[in-house]
C-alpha cells in the first residue's frame, strides 16, 4: 500500500491590485473634495426664505470687517471695478452675474458699492443668502 503525501498549500491573498485601487480612491476623493466648495471665506450671511441660485461664476465676498474678496483673494475696494472688468468678459452669458457673500454685520453701504460697480459694468447681481 502505497501512502500520498497531501500537499498542503498555504493560503494567499493577491493585494497587489489593492494598492492601485486604493490610491485611485484617494485621489479620486481628495480632488472631488476641493471642488465641493470654493469659496473658503467664511462668512455669516443673512437668512431667507426664497432660494436663488445663480451660477456662480464671479464671486465677491465682504467680510465683517470689510474686505472685500473676488474669489478667495483680497482685493482693495478702489480696485474693484478694475478686476471685475476681465473676469465679467470671460463670461459666455448675455448678463453676467455677479454674486455677492455678505455677513450679516457688514453695513448695506457695502453691498450697494458693489451692486453700483456691477450695473456700471452690465452685470446684474445676486445676494447670497442661508436658507432657513
Amino acid at each position: 500500500m502505497e501512502v500520498r503525501k497531501k500537499y498542503r498549500g498555504e493560503a494567499e491573498v493577491f493585494t497587489e491590485a489593492l494598492n492601485d485601487i486604493l490610491f485611485i480612491l484617494l485621489m479620486f476623493f481628495l480632488i472631488v473634495s476641493t471642488l465641493a466648495n470654493p469659496n473658503v471665506v467664511k462668512l455669516s450671511q443673512p437668512k431667507s426664505d426664497g432660494d436663488t441660485k445663480a451660477k456662480q461664476n464671479v464671486v465677491v465676498s465682504i467680510d465683517s470687517l470689510k474686505q472685500f474678496y473676488i474669489g478667495t483673494s483680497p482685493v482693495p475696494m478702489d480696485s474693484l471695478k478694475s478686476l471685475l472688468i476681465p473676469l465679467i468678459s470671460k463670461e459666455k452669458t448675455d448678463v453676467p452675474t455677479i454674486v455677492i457673500n455678505a455677513d450679516k454685520s457688514v453695513d448695506i453701504d457695502a453691498v450697494v458699492g458693489v451692486m453700483r460697480i456691477a450695473k456700471e459694468l452690465g452685470a446684474k447681481t445676486v445676494l447670497s443668502v442661508e436658507k432657513q
